[in-house]
C-alpha cells in the first residue's frame, strides 16, 4: 500500500475505535453494538479494491483486538475484518463511481451480517458460546440494523477522504472533465480559436472577412473598367 494510503487508514481506524469504545459501546443498546470500525473498513475496502480492504481490515481487526476492554483472543476479529474487506473490495466499482445507494447499502447489510456469523463461528472453534447465550438471531437483526442506519453517515464520507488522499482522477480530472478538455480541444483544433479568448477570435475573422470583402469590390471595379 502506499504511504498516503497507510496513514489515512490507521487515522481513520484509530478515530472509529475511540469513538466505537468511548461512545457507541456505553450507548448499551439492545442485541450487538454498531460497528462503527466495520464501516470504515468498508468504506476504505470500496475505493482501496480486495487487497486493500484485506489489509486494513487485518489492521483495525487487529487493533481492536489488543485494545480494552477486549475479552476474546487476539487474532479472532482481525480474521473476521481481514476477510469482510477482502470480499467487499472485490465489489469495487470499476469506473470508481457508485451509481445509486442500493449497492453499498447491501454491502453493508452483508458486512454485518457475515462478521456477526463469522465472529461467532471463530468463537465456537475456540469455546467461547456468548453468542447463543445473547441470540444469535437477534444479533444479526440489531447488528444488520445499527450499521444500516449508521453507514450514510460513515460509508460515503470515508470513501471521499481516501480519494481525495490517494489523488484519485475522479476528484479532480473526471468523465466531465475530460469531455471538457476534449471538447476544448476539439474547438481549438477545428477554429484555430483560443477558448480564453474567443471575442478577440471573433473580431479577427469579422475583420478578415471585410477585408476579403474589400479586396473583391476593388477587383470588381478593376474589371468593370
Amino acid at each position: 500500500m502506499r504511504v498516503n494510503r497507510i496513514v489515512l487508514s490507521s487515522a481513520l481506524v484509530v478515530v472509529a475505535l475511540v469513538v466505537q469504545v468511548s461512545v457507541l459501546a456505553r450507548l448499551h443498546l439492545p442485541g450487538a453494538v454498531p460497528d462503527l470500525l466495520l464501516l470504515t473498513v468498508l468504506g476504505l475496502a470500496l475505493v482501496y479494491g480486495h487487497v486493500g480492504g484485506a489489509l486494513v481490515g487485518f489492521g483495525a481487526g487487529l487493533l481492536a483486538d489488543l485494545a480494552p476492554p477486549a475479552d476474546h483472543a487476539a487474532g479472532r476479529y482481525a480474521l473476521v475484518l481481514c476477510v469482510i474487506g477482502y470480499f467487499a473490495g472485490l465489489v469495487k466499482p470499476e469506473n470508481g463511481r457508485l451509481k445509486s445507494a442500493t449497492g453499498p447499502m447491501a454491502v453493508v447489510v452483508a458486512a454485518a451480517l457475515g462478521s456477526t456469523l463469522l465472529y461467532a463461528g471463530v468463537g465456537a472453534l475456540v469455546g467461547d458460546t456468548a453468542a447463543r447465550h445473547v441470540g444469535l438471531t437477534g444479533l444479526l437483526f440489531s447488528a444488520a440494523l445499527y450499521d444500516l442506519l449508521l453507514a450514510p453517515f460513515v460509508v460515503p464520507g470515508v470513501m471521499w477522504l481516501a480519494r481525495r488522499s490517494d489523488n484519485d482522477p475522479l476528484t479532480e480530472t473526471g468523465p466531465a472533465a475530460k469531455a471538457g478538455d476534449i471538447s476544448s480541444g476539439w474547438l481549438s483544433s477545428g477554429t484555430g480559436l483560443r477558448i480564453g479568448g474567443q471575442r478577440g477570435g471573433l473580431g479577427a475573422l469579422k475583420a478578415k472577412a471585410r477585408t476579403r470583402s474589400a479586396r473583391v469590390g476593388r477587383i470588381k471595379g478593376v474589371k468593370r473598367l
